[in-house]
């Protein structure tokens, strides 16, 4: 990274880095649960244990906060809608019918929407380093997803499923613009608590409608584990940490940190399935962290 960069700009970058970790976990078990929870079961109580997590930490700063709230009302609610409603109810929704592979390929345009949308809707400037950049950490993740033979990218098979997911990616690049609009000065855990709450009762609405179709989930001590986890890790933590990131860093900056997801899943893969590191791991690997980087730099 540059001199150029302040302080706050290099703890925002750094504290970027886990989320793709515990957001990587997300889409594995969003997949491996498939069978047992529907989606929107999973997605309610999913933000039901990350709210009581977060209370006793949010309470004060909500109730402080609650003026700021209401004049930024339709943001908050917004926000509410469209990264915590809808990216994590239509990812799960979505991987009922597409693999891991194509989920994850499509999680990778996040960075290139934001960089779009920034440019079409919000008068954002696109400028040389992050162009460089974005082209670099994309090219990393195709070399990663296709084990370094491209012409598999004409052989991957797209469904209704991956249309399903890429809507959710649309979602979450205006999830990271709208974050630019918040003040300041408000409290992130207070603003993260809010917008859970406002997402609950409509999450509730989803879920009951899943059950009048008749899909129940089949508990089991393997599901409340991975129902924690996601309550947990991928809800509170990633969260706060990527809206203080963004607060930081700025969106497009913030966004490039999701490509950080496949180098995340061949160090989990390494570490807990014994698979070795490949050659083309290394490229990619190597061509993510330049792109970013390059994104990070002063003139990005």
């Amino acid at each position: 990274m540059e001199r150029g960069l302040s302080k706050t700009q290099i703890t925002g970058l750094l504290l970027l880095i886990p989320p793709p970790l515990f957001w990587a976990g997300n889409f594995i078990i969003g997949r491996a649960m498939r069978g047992e929870v529907p989606p929107m079961t999973l997605s309610l109580w999913r933000w039901v244990i990350a709210f009581l997590c977060l209370l006793p930490l949010a309470w004060r700063p909500m109730r402080r906060d609650w003026p700021v709230y209401w004049a930024y009302r339709w943001l908050v609610l917004r926000l509410a809608v469209v990264g915590v409603v809808a990216f994590n109810s239509i990812v799960y929704l979505g991987l009922q019918w597409t693999a891991a592979e194509n989920g994850l390929l499509l999680n990778s345009f996040i960075p290139i929407l934001i960089l779009l949308f920034g440019a079409m809707f919000y008068g954002q400037s696109l400028h040389r380093w992050q162009v460089i950049g974005l082209i670099l950490s994309f090219a990393g993740v195709l070399t990663i997803i296709l084990h370094g033979d491209w012409t598999r990218l004409a052989r991957l098979d797209f469904s209704i499923g991956d249309l399903v997911v890429f809507s959710a990616m649309v979602s979450w690049a205006f999830y990271t613009l709208w974050q630019r609009k918040v003040p300041p000065q408000l409290d992130r855990i207070g603003l993260m608590g809010i917008q859970i709450a406002v997402a609950i009762p409509i999450l509730f609405v989803l879920y009951l409608g899943e059950r009048l179709l008749g899909h129940v989930p089949h508990w089991s001590p393997e599901a409340y584990a991975a129902l924690g986890y996601i309550g947990v890790f991928p809800s509170v933590i990633a969260y706060l940490l990527y809206t203080i990131g963004v607060a930081r860093v700025g969106a497009v900056r913030a966004g490039m940190f999701i490509h950080l997801m496949p180098v995340f899943g061949v160090g989990l893969a390494v570490a807990f399935l014994g698979e070795t590191v490949q050659p083309y791991h290394l490229v990619g690997i190597t061509a993510i962290l330049v792109g970013i980087w390059s994104t990070s730099r002063k003139g990005g």
